[in-house]
């Protein structure tokens, strides 16, 4: 598999079993409560493509792998 630059990371907190956002990547926003389900998590960390979908702004995620601490995307999402 081809490895994927940390410029395609982005960073999450899982509080409570609810997975945040500091700030979303496309629109700015602070502190984002994502709709994402515990099963979804375990797929993305278990390597499995999983698409997120930002309730702040509606754009599309499509996570490639996760880890303890960011998702790893097939998009440059950092400057």
């Amino acid at each position: 598999m081809k490895i994927i630059p940390f410029e395609n990371t982005w960073p999450y907190d899982k509080v409570m079993g609810d997975i945040y956002f500091h700030t979303c990547p496309y629109c700015g926003m602070d502190n984002v409560l994502t709709h994402m389900k515990p099963r979804e998590l375990q797929h993305a960390l278990e390597g499995f493509k999983t698409i997120l979908i930002m309730p702040c702004c509606n754009t599309k995620m499509t996570i490639l792998e996760a880890d303890s601490d960011y998702f790893w995307t097939n998009e440059k999402l950092r400057k």
